[in-house]
């Protein structure tokens, strides 16, 4: 990448900024101060679109960088992207696709998503210089201090992102550890890093790349058409008994995955971005009253509670809508609800209700 970086805004120092901060209200701040450069914030963690590169087909990384409240992350994580769009605010998740650099820079590698506002903007209009709202990172799927052991690594589509992180991470400690990544996509243009992934395993002996195509004929060294199954793990992945397994992307893929390997392998940790499909039996409609507006709302059983509100007008924040960020969590004072990707049922009153992943049962009352 060979784009010009520019340096961060400066902010007070410790000191000063302490003796200065019961004057100063951190929102007239971060508006004027927006008058000269958006990055400019009190606390807010920004961060500055500074250039962009094609991925693969449908897929663009985005080179980002932070402001100076920005705490850091770890290989594996997750960041929420706070998107202006036509005047309105939209918030999505995207895994970081590099380690920590020296240069500070943070790399998001999107993939269009058909119906996907947000991806269609980064993909088509975002352009240098634009600055986004930048949560924390957050998530687990991250290796311990000191990898041991053999790994395998399972993503499909986008479940790419936050385990080529992990691979680079690896790549950039010498590969410590034996590591298979096997990767699905449904044309062979689609994969992202692939000519990387494949230097690195010509570079790397104890790194092995298997490539699985859904909608190809395999063609090159390492492609195998078909969808993840025992066979095409038997076939693929040696010594599966001792292996530590990472897994991520659509819901039904990890689960797929996890069944395959229930029992088989020494640990298995993963991330959907998407729910299982599930086959929830509820029917009918319920009430939501909404504490905090007073409104009554009827919505159907069986579906997430946050798609469900955002039906009826609202607009409740939400980041990675897979369960993972805690950005649309909120209290639930009484009534029953079904957790959707495992179907179990909660009956009591939570200050940490996901609306991306539970669905009402009876009627609720919500702290909104």
């Amino acid at each position: 990448m060979n784009a010009r970086v520019l340096p961060a805004a400066r902010r007070p120092a410790g000191a000063l900024r302490r003796l200065i901060s019961p004057l100063v209200a951190p929102d007239v701040f971060d508006f004027w101060a927006g008058r000269l450069n958006r990055n400019w914030t009190w606390e807010r963690p920004r961060a500055r679109l500074v250039a962009r590169e094609q991925a693969a087909r449908g897929a663009v990384t985005l080179w980002l960088r932070p402001n100076r409240h920005w705490a850091g992350f770890r290989p594996g994580q997750h960041v929420n992207l706070g998107v202006e769009i036509d005047g309105v605010r939209h918030t999505r998740s995207y895994s970081l696709t590099e380690p920590p650099r020296a240069d500070g820079l943070l790399a998001i590698t999107v993939k269009a998503v058909e119906v996907g506002r947000v991806s269609q903007y980064l993909l088509g209009r975002a352009r240098a210089g634009e600055v986004f709202e930048l949560s924390t990172a957050f998530g687990d799927l991250c290796l311990p201090a000191r990898p041991e052991g053999a790994w395998l690594f399972l993503a499909a589509g986008s479940g790419i992102t936050p385990l080529m992180a992990l691979t680079r991470q690896l790549a950039a400690e010498g590969m410590p550890v034996e590591l298979d990544l096997a990767y699905w996509a449904r044309t062979r243009e689609e994969l992202c890093f692939l000519d990387e992934l494949r230097a690195l395993a010509v570079r790397h002996p104890r790194f092995r790349l298997h490539v699985g195509l859904t909608g190809d004929a395999a063609r090159d060294a390492g492609e195998r058409a078909g969808r993840i199954d025992a066979d095409w793990l038997e076939a693929r992945i040696p010594a599966l008994a001792g292996r530590r397994v990472m897994a991520c992307g659509p819901g039904g893929f990890v689960e797929t995955a996890r069944r395959l390997l229930d029992g088989r392998v020494a640990d298995f940790r993963a991330e959907a971005f998407s729910p299982a499909p599930q086959a929830v039996e509820d029917r009918g409609e319920v009430e939501i009253h909404l504490a905090r507006s007073g409104r009554r709302l009827q919505v159907a059983r069986g579906q997430s509670l946050l798609v469900a509100l955002e039906d009826a007008g609202l607009k409740p924040a939400s980041g990675c809508r897979m369960g993972i960020c805690n950005t649309c969590a909120c209290g639930k004072a009484t009534g029953s609800t079904r957790h959707l990707p495992s179907g179990a049922l909660a009956h009591e009153p939570t200050q940490a209700l996901k609306l991306c992943i539970n669905s009402a049962v009876t009627d609720l009352e919500l702290d909104l």
